[in-house]
């Protein structure tokens, strides 16, 4: 019984040791609404991060975007988000007004990936085709606080306008802004995401749209440096013949101070590694580049990532 005891206790331990050798990581990436860009490529992320990492539980979480992802982030609820890089600034510095009641300062930038265009969706028949027509109509500006709505803000903060100039201001997320537009319920909805975002090729093709042009003066008069002049191309929706001017907002990958630097390090390295799943996903991700991916961060690089970049001799 002694030796039985002793045998037992003994497995015991060894699978106590294994178990605990080999435990299991979890890698939760933040995205955005269903409807937007975060959600496909952060799907496509966490396949790749479960080839890389074959011992990790991935998974991907719907959120409200970029200032839910960041406080995610903060308080340990998520492993790496997709954000704006305005709101990754203010969450930086604890703007409580854009969602951050105190600066947020275990976040770490994995990588810059691609440009958002924030785009002014209008009904034809609504009769706007510059921002000043939006006044007394029914706009939806984004959900609450994220980064939708702050870029909502500040454009039209550019543009010498305010929510009070609008008839109707509806605080919801693409999908369901959409949705109220194909009901005849909202004339407009401002949506920040990539080029070719499903919310608004859904809504080209079951009504007439149209992109209103955000002029590069009113750009200039924004005065952030996350704000650049863009431009979206002749045909990105159906209908859509021409070149419009709008605004490019750059897009983060983040993480936070508390993951492992290897993990990071191989979470940087497969994205890179498998770029072309990612274009599968969503074609916003060939703006994805490397050479590009370890600049313009208001916070500092993770060790991790920071060890890839220097390794592929982007940083010195």
């Amino acid at each position: 019984m002694t030796r039985l005891l002793r045998n037992l206790l003994l497995a015991a331990s060894l699978t106590a040791g294994a178990t605990a050798g080999h435990a299991a990581e979890f890698i939760n990436v933040l995205t955005g609404g269903t409807s937007g860009v975060y959600y496909p490529l952060g799907v496509s992320l966490s396949q790749i991060y479960g080839k890389a990492l074959p011992g990790a539980k991935t998974s991907v979480q719907a959120t409200k975007a970029s200032a839910e992802n960041l406080n995610l982030l903060q308080a340990g609820r998520g492993e790496i988000a997709f954000t704006l890089g305005d709101s990754l600034n203010e969450a930086w510095k604890g703007n409580e007004e854009a969602g951050f009641k105190a600066p947020l300062k275990k976040l770490r930038a994995v990588a810059a990936i691609y440009p958002n265009y924030i785009q002014i969706v209008a009904a034809a028949d609504s009769g706007i085709k510059t921002l000043a027509d939006l006044k007394g109509k029914r706009v939806s500006v984004g959900a609450p606080k994220s980064g939708t709505e702050l870029n909502a803000r500040d454009i039209f903060r550019g543009a010498g306008m305010s929510y009070k100039d609008f008839g109707k201001v509806e605080y919801l997320p693409f999908g369901e802004s959409v949705e109220l537009m194909k009901n005849r319920q909202i004339d407009a909805t401002l949506i920040s995401a990539g080029l070719g975002v499903a919310a608004v090729r859904d809504l080209a093709t079951a009504v007439k749209i149209v992109i209103v042009p955000i002029p590069p003066e009113v750009v200039a008069k924004i005065g952030e440096a996350a704000y650049q002049s863009g431009t979206i191309p002749a045909k990105t929706y159906e209908n859509q013949n021409e070149a419009v001017a709008s605004v490019a907002v750059q897009n983060f990958l983040v993480t936070h101070e508390g993951v492992a630097a290897d993990t990071v390090y191989t979470m940087t390295k497969s994205m890179f590694d498998n770029l072309d799943q990612m274009v599968a996903a969503h074609a916003a991700a060939k703006a994805i580049s490397k050479e590009s991916a370890a600049k313009g961060s208001p916070v500092p690089l993770h060790p991790g990532a920071e060890k890839y970049y220097r390794e592929a001799g982007l940083l010195k």
